[in-house]
């Protein structure tokens, strides 16, 4: 929820994500799939409020958070429910652009999210008070990284990474894109994978694998050094250490 990529190549999209966060916060549990207003959706699940930051549903779509808005804010809660649990809202549609324009975020806390649906790539961010929409270029390349966690320069600087490998990458691989959000690129601090003095530690990497008529979902336990791939298609869901 900390770190989010869009690639896209060769009809298929790739949108991966590093998950940060405090040691002393709970493993999410492995993905699985879940029916949501009778939507299948398959996401890891957060054990603290139940929700997610990345999720897929059956129609090919994928939704991912990355907490805070335009800046880093302070938080004022109670708050009347987790961002997790307003992204299984958005992603348990058969149109969760609608959704997402439609709902009512009073007393939720900042947000940015990033949705893939019907061939439109859209990012939307909550900023405690107002909605704030852009239509993305989903033929182009992007990356976001979480206010809340990383400064102006250290987003630049991950940018300038980004736009490098991208570059350099005229032949994207799913696995590649993993091994770069997995690296630490000689920082421990704003690198893809951190491990900061606060206890600060990335905890996971997930990506989805988008063509027009299947989702793949592969999920990367850092900490417990555990895969996981689930595949729409064949209904399968894939364990390996």
């Amino acid at each position: 929820m900390c770190t989010v990529s869009f690639i896209a190549h060769n009809d298929s999209y790739f949108i991966t994500s590093n998950r940060d966060e405090h040691i002393s916060r709970q493993k999410a549990y492995a993905p699985k799939e879940q029916n949501i207003n009778s939507v299948r959706v398959v996401f890891p699940q957060d054990p603290k409020a139940g929700g997610t930051w990345f999720a897929v549903n059956e129609y090919n779509q994928a939704a991912v958070l990355l907490n805070g808005g335009f800046v880093r804010h302070e938080s004022k809660g109670p708050y009347a429910r987790s961002r997790g649990l307003v992204l299984l809202e958005i992603i348990g549609s058969k149109n969760p652009l609608a959704i997402i324009q439609e709902m009512d975020l009073e007393n939720i806390e900042p947000f940015t999210v990033v949705i893939f649906a019907d061939g439109r790539l859209v990012e939307s961010r909550w900023d405690g008070s107002k909605k704030h929409f852009s239509i993305l270029n989903p033929e182009q390349s992007y990356i976001w990284s979480s206010v809340t966690l990383y400064d102006d320069d250290a987003i630049q600087t991950r940018e300038e990474l980004f736009s490098k490998f991208v570059e350099e990458h005229k032949t994207v691989t799913p696995s590649s894109i993993v091994d770069f959000h997995s690296n630490n690129h000689n920082d421990y601090e704003n690198g893809f994978v951190i491990d900061r003095k606060t206890g600060l530690r990335t905890f996971s990497v997930t990506q989805a694998i988008l063509k027009s008529s299947e989702v793949t979902l592969k999920h990367f336990d850092l900490l417990g050094d555990k895969r996981y791939l689930v595949d729409f298609s064949s209904n399968k869901l894939e364990t390996s250490l």
